[in-house]
């Protein structure tokens, strides 16, 4: 019989390419929607062709009854929780949503998983934000953490109360340390499809510059694509763990912003504009992560380097602008 997976944010970036991955692995795949989202909010699914293959649920991570049935109804042998507030920037405006949906919802489903089935096995989406003000050159999972936002500081303790539960009540609970993953199906709020999009818009004179916050910021971006594989090898382990999840590369927000303007033909200095309004109260300004427990433990390595991901993303918003 197939195995069953119940994913949160499964109209996300993560949970659309996840949601692929497990039904091309013969999964039965439920997704939990809560129904406030707007009309479009199964397009990366559909962009996947696999919208009609998922079984949506309704309900909502912050409803611990909804997430009981969700259960109940998925019958899921693996849960993963890929659901969030998930924009660093939003965080500071909305902290206590940010808390009680990226934070406290993580403890409403491990205690459903630990009422209703605790045989079945738990993925947390942790992340690199965690490591805010770094304390090492490179983030390992042994690296000490010190957020510096409030979705940082909410992500930190889902983090911890999945170590604790783990502990507690022997569930197979991981988590996932994720730095910083995008793809074409990336929303634009965040710094590399705002950039890949502007890209295409002022290559077809929609659009006449680009205006970033502090691009001297360094990050270790690869290809969510190749990420949530690392989720689904956590699960198939003997042994729950944490694993760090990243390329092991860091680039200056600046590299990437050539990049992506060097593959349309256009110059960045040509369009870019710093505005102080885009830099954040506390800014994290470097992340480089250690993959190796990942590597060795999991025989997951990231496939995709980021000048392939930016064009990739380039050529995805090229053909969306030329569609408007």
């Amino acid at each position: 019989m197939s195995k069953h997976a119940l994913i949160t944010g499964v109209t996300g970036q993560d949970g659309a390419y996840l949601a692929k991955l497990l039904l091309e692995k013969g999964y039965e795949v439920y997704g939990l929607v809560a129904r406030r989202s707007s009309d479009h909010m199964y397009w990366r699914l559909d962009e996947l062709g696999v919208t009609g293959d998922v079984r949506i649920i309704d309900g909502d991570l912050t409803d611990q009854g909804a997430l009981i049935r969700a259960l109940q109804t998925s019958q899921a042998d693996e849960v993963y929780n890929l659901g969030a507030q998930s924009f660093v920037g939003a965080s500071w405006n909305q902290p206590v949503l940010t808390a009680e949906v990226s934070g406290v919802a993580v403890t409403k489903l491990l205690e459903a998983i630990r009422l209703f089935n605790p045989k079945t096995r738990f993925y947390q989406a942790s992340t690199s934000e965690m490591f805010g003000l770094i304390q090492a050159e490179r983030q390992s999972e042994s690296t000490p953490f010190y957020p510096r936002s409030p979705y940082g500081v909410a992500k930190l303790y889902g983090h911890w109360i999945t170590v604790n539960y783990r502990e507690s009540f022997n569930l197979h609970a991981s988590s996932g340390i994720l730095f910083n993953h995008e793809s074409p199906l990336r929303g634009i709020e965040f710094v590399t499809r705002k950039v890949t999009d502007a890209v295409a818009r002022i290559k077809q004179g929609k659009q006449k510059e680009l205006r970033l916050g502090n691009i001297d910021a360094k990050r270790d971006w690869g290809f969510a694509g190749d990420y949530v594989e690392a989720m689904w090898l956590m699960l198939q382990q003997d042994t729950p763990d944490d694993y760090v999840v990243a390329t092991g590369v860091t680039t200056t927000v600046r590299d990437m912003v050539n990049i992506a303007f060097a593959h349309v033909g256009l110059k960045a200095e040509d369009h870019l504009i710093i505005d102080p309004a885009f830099f954040p109260p506390a800014e994290v300004d470097v992340l480089l992560g250690d993959p190796t427990k990942a590597k060795t433990q999991l025989g997951w390595t990231s496939k995709t380097d980021l000048e392939t991901l930016i064009t990739m993303m380039v050529d995805a918003d090229m053909r969306r602008v030329s569609k408007e």
